[in-house]
């Protein structure tokens, strides 16, 4: 048994029944785990993991009825203490990238060994973040405007702004930790890209991601926006 007082509770959200299957089967060769319920559609999953409340949420980036990013954005709003891993066979996926913007902790690829899928539910589940030095070299490989530079004019709210913007928190959630309407928030944001010359978070975390790695040099092995 870790450390832990009780196993990781794990829910886990495929549209294949093959794959959830061959997580369940990992989950089970360690009792530190315990998969508390499982979904293959994102209104499914939504209604399953608010009903068990797990610790970690394996998601897949695309299901039938929507977005596994939409399904990270709701349970984040709807409970921030549940960390969303994205399960991905495509690791160079645009989307993975605004999956940890609406709150995903990092991803791992479906041919994970079972070592590695342990490893990320721990880190997930204890708060830390698997966004890694491969994923900061990904978010700097896409295209920004050559004068993107943060501008010497963002007012310190902007700046605060900014940065839990490339933490991943939605406008909402911001709104709440400044008291402030989602408009308002919504407004800043734009406000804050323009300023940037980017077009969108997207671009803004790849900003961040690289002046973070310039700063950092080797680093650890996990990292955050």
């Amino acid at each position: 048994m870790s450390r832990r007082d009780r196993p990781i509770r794990v829910f886990i959200v495929d549209d294949h029944a093959v794959v959830r299957d061959g997580l369940r089967f990992r989950f089970e060769t360690s009792e530190d785990f315990d998969v508390v319920g499982e979904a293959d559609t994102v209104s499914s999953a939504r209604d399953g993991i608010m009903r068990t409340r797990p610790d970690v949420a394996i998601v897949d980036v695309r299901l039938p009825d929507g977005s596994g990013i939409e399904l990270v954005r709701d349970v984040r709003s709807a409970d921030a203490g549940i960390a969303s891993i994205m399960f991905t066979s495509h690791p160079a996926d645009t989307a993975l990238f605004q999956s940890v913007l609406a709150g995903a902790v990092g991803y791992l690829v479906k041919d994970a060994s079972t070592d590695e899928i342990h490893e990320a539910v721990r880190v997930a589940a204890s708060g830390g973040s698997l966004v890694n030095r491969t994923t900061l070299d990904d978010l700097r490989s896409i295209p920004m405007a050559e004068d993107a530079r943060l501008p010497s004019d963002l007012t310190p709210q902007e700046r605060r702004i900014l940065d839990l913007v490339t933490q991943g928190m939605t406008n909402r959630e911001i709104a709440d930790r400044f008291g402030l309407a989602e408009k308002t928030v919504r407004n800043y944001v734009s406000t804050i890209l323009g300023k940037m010359g980017l077009k969108n978070r997207v671009q803004a975390a790849a900003y961040v991601a690289r002046a973070s790695a310039q700063l950092a040099g080797a680093g650890s092995r996990y990292g955050a926006l």
